[in-house]
Order: structure tokens, then sequence, then C-alpha cells
């Protein structure tokens, strides 16, 4: 790959990744080699010390008291199956938002045909959210609360503190999809009233894909069934799924070298500090609407406070189709970005862009200035 190339793509996944996070996946390949919790050498148990340590890094970016709390899988899509297959049931009202991806609604819908009870609430052409509408949408079955932390069409940051506050009040289970915000952005689970969290390693972790997990609150595990059942390492007398975390939602061998990745990943978070991470996203964002700001026939969605947005960037030029947009910027430029949909139709809805979508650019900590204003003259070309 032509490492000249501008990779605006970060919120499907960032790259470049942290020489850090390579390095380890290639040392876990190299030496570690073993199958964690499935034998007694020392390989083995080397394997089963990163899948720890992959926890405790999250454990701390998160702010959470105990590691084993936290369930380990394969992307934030599979989290959110777990907890919405093992927790609802035929008769429940959920609450979520119209800015949410289908790796929420998706699963809702779905259980929507299995007798669940949905209220979606509107938000606005920006893209934001009334904590105020929740409070009069609540029913006798509601059960929980579904949100995205910020989205991933135009960047806004919804109020989850506000809404994780009435969700304690009401006694509704509170559940964030951080997909978008994991290392991008602060995630207090205490602080927010989160019972259950759900994040990707492959986006602002900086680990490699095929990496995620969730956060399950105390207790919580008790009444969310397992997506999956099999071996697990422990317990192998009885044929029955273990019923303690992390292993009644863990089945199969994990990815050891993927963990391994994610760790360094958020270790390379923590040694360069998240707010100097996010100061830096937030000034690259600053700089690109700025920059984009005058030109003419291009059309910028959501909220312009940067305050208030991850460094997510949806804009549509002039009458052109955002595929073509963006095939151009590839291809002249050498900008790579994503158009369409981004795998969150009611959000394009909700700002007026569905059915076509938008041009999407999303940065990153090794995104620079000088990339930065490339993509605003490149931009300027294109808008004449």
């Amino acid at each position: 790959m032509n490492r000249n190339i501008i990779y605006f793509d970060n919120a499907a996944t960032s790259w470049p990744k942290p020489e850090a996070t390579i390095r380890a996946v290639e040392t876990c390949l190299r030496e570690t080699g073993g199958s964690p919790g499935r034998s007694g050498h020392g390989m083995s148990i080397e394997a089963s010390r990163v899948i720890f340590n992959a926890r405790d890094a999250l454990s701390r970016l998160f702010s959470i008291d105990d590691p084993l709390r936290i369930i380990l899988t394969k992307n934030a899509t599979e989290a959110i199956n777990i907890v919405v297959f093992g927790f609802l049931q035929p008769g429940d009202h959920v609450i979520t938002s119209s800015m949410e991806h289908n790796s929420v609604m998706r699963p809702l819908r779905a259980m929507e045909e299995k007798g669940i009870e949905l209220t979606i609430l509107p938000c606005s052409a920006e893209g934001e959210l009334d904590p105020g509408a929740f409070v009069p949408a609540i029913q006798k079955n509601t059960k929980a609360i579904f949100l995205t932390h910020a989205s991933n069409v135009t960047g806004t940051i919804m109020p989850v503190a506000d809404i994780g506050r009435i969700a304690r009040e009401h006694g509704l289970v509170f559940c964030v999809d951080a997909a978008q915000t994991a290392g991008a952005f602060p995630i207090d689970i205490r602080a927010t009233d989160i019972d259950l969290l759900v994040f990707t390693g492959h986006k602002s972790l900086f680990g490699p894909q095929g990496t995620g997990g969730i956060y399950i609150r105390k207790g919580l595990e008790q009444v969310i069934s397992p997506l999956m059942r099999g071996g697990t390492g422990s317990r192998s007398e009885y044929e029955q799924q273990p019923d303690f975390l992390p292993d009644k939602f863990e089945s199969g061998t994990p990815n050891t070298a993927g963990y391994a990745g994610l760790t360094a990943g958020i270790d390379f978070i923590l040694s360069r500090g998240l707010n100097a991470i996010t100061a830096h996203e937030k000034h690259l964002t600053e700089l690109f609407l700025q920059g984009i700001g005058d030109i003419a026939g291009i059309t910028i969605y959501g909220i312009k406070d940067t305050a208030r947005r991850i460094p997510v960037v949806s804009f549509n030029v002039r009458d052109m189709d955002p595929a073509t947009v963006s095939l151009e910027l590839d291809e002249r430029f050498g900008i790579m970005s994503r158009p369409g949909l981004h795998c969150a139709p009611a959000a394009h809805k909700t700002i007026g862009t569905y059915p076509a979508g938008t041009v999407r650019f999303s940065f990153s900590y090794f995104n620079t200035e000088e990339q930065i204003i490339t993509a605003i003259e490149a931009l300027r070309k294109m808008g004449k």
C-alpha cells in the first residue's frame, strides 16, 4: 500500500495502526502460540495472560473495577447481539434513537418481529437528541434504552450522562454503543450510569479487526443468556454452559493475537493521553470544517460545535453522487473516504440524505494538518 495516501476512513476501521500493535500481534503469533485456558503448559498460560491483559487495559480505559466483567467478542456487532437476543423477551418495550447503526437497528427489528415493542425517538436534522423526550416515552413494560454514544454519520455526541441518569431513575437498563467513541472520547461507565457498554477494537482503540467486547454491570449477567455455547476451557466436566463471567459468554478459542494487538493499541492511547488524542482530532475537525465552510456547492451535515462531535464529517458536493465524489477523491487526489449510507439508513433519513447518503471523512490521531489542507484544496477544485 502506498503510504502517501490520505486515509480518512477511520470510522470504518483505523489505519495506520501503531507500530506497537503490529509488533504485539507478530510477537504473539511467533512466541505465544498456545490456546488460552485449554492447557496447562507454559505457552497456554502465557496466552491466558495475553487475554487477561486485554481485559485489564480495557478496564483502565473505561474506569471499570473488575476486568472479568468485560466479555471479549469479535466486534461490537456480536456484543450487541448478545444483549438484544439474550436479554429482551416478547412483551418488553425498548427505546432507541433515529441515529442508530444497523448493528443496533437490525437486531432490534428482528426482536420486534418476535414481540418486543420498539420506540424510536426522532433526532434533529443535525443528529441531536433531546434527553427530555425519553421520560414521556417510558411505558410500564419498558425494559431498556439502546443508544449510540456518537453517530457514525454526523459525529454528533449523544447526551449519555443525562440519559443514563433517566434510565437509573426509572429502573431501566442502559446499553451504549461505543463503537465510534471508545478510544476517541473519554468514557466513564460509573459517571454515566452505563449498564452495558459495547465497543469494537479496530477503530479508535487501534487494535486489529476481529476484536471487541462488552462490559456487563454486576448482576445483569444473571438475566442475559449467551448467544453461543461451547468449550470455554473451564468446568469441562459439565455439559452445561458455565454461569460465571466471563466464561458464560465466551465460547470457543479466542483471537489471542488480536487481543495482544488490542492491548498494545490501548497502551498507546494511555501513553499518549486520551485527552491529547481527542484534542488533536478535534483540531483537525475544526480545521476541515473551517476550510470547506466557504466552498460553494458543499453541504455539511451535523452540528458545527466540535466539542459535541467526534472527528466524523459528512458532506455532499453539489449534485454529485457521493460514490462519484469518493471515487474521484481516491483516483485524483489519493484521498480515501466512505460514501453512501454507512450502514445507518435511519440516520440518513433523519438528516435528509436518504437514499444516496453522503461522503464521510473520519480523522484519526495519525492524520496531519497537511493532509487536511490537501483535502480542502481537493474539494475546492471539485466544487468549482
